[in-house]
């Protein structure tokens, strides 16, 4: 069972998609490829990867948009908002956007990917950068460093 501070709450823009989490996430990220930064109309998308039985949408019914591709990217159907995406074939998984939760001033990102499409002046203070995503075969070591907590004054 989840302890009452790993439950978050997050929701769109307009307030009639809502979504909680009961877990902490097993990794957070930014992503700087020109999708995101198209989706976000910013320089790159942050968000936590959850186990998908710890994510539920609570009110409401998200729509798919974005490319309509492998990764199918759910919006708010009135006010757009991005709010998660289920990778395909990595349905344990939700990587939700960070910054639909209610709270996320402690969402740093752990990672950051498609650094080789990043601009240049956007830096985060990811651990780990790489120029695509990351090797899958690595993600485990990745997400077992992550939950081992960051660094002193890190958070």
């Amino acid at each position: 069972m989840a302890e009452e501070s790993d439950v978050r709450d997050g929701g769109c823009r307009c307030g009639q998609v809502r979504f909680r989490v009961n877990a902490k996430p097993v990794m957070t990220m930014a992503c700087h490829c020109t999708g995101c930064q198209r989706m976000t109309a910013s320089a790159f998308s942050l968000s936590a990867l959850y186990a998908s039985d710890s994510f539920k949408v609570v009110q409401g019914e998200p729509v798919i948009g974005g490319m309509h591709g492998p990764a199918r990217h759910f919006f708010c159907p009135h006010c757009m908002s991005w709010l998660f995406t289920r990778p395909e074939g990595l349905d344990a998984f939700v990587n939700a956007r960070a910054t639909m939760f209610d709270d996320a001033r402690d969402f740093t990102p752990f990672i950051e990917t498609y650094t080789s499409e990043a601009l240049p002046w956007a830096k985060t203070p990811a651990l780990h950068s790489f120029e695509r995503f990351p090797p899958m075969e690595i993600y485990p070591e990745l997400m077992a460093e992550f939950a081992g907590g960051l660094p002193e004054g890190r958070d």
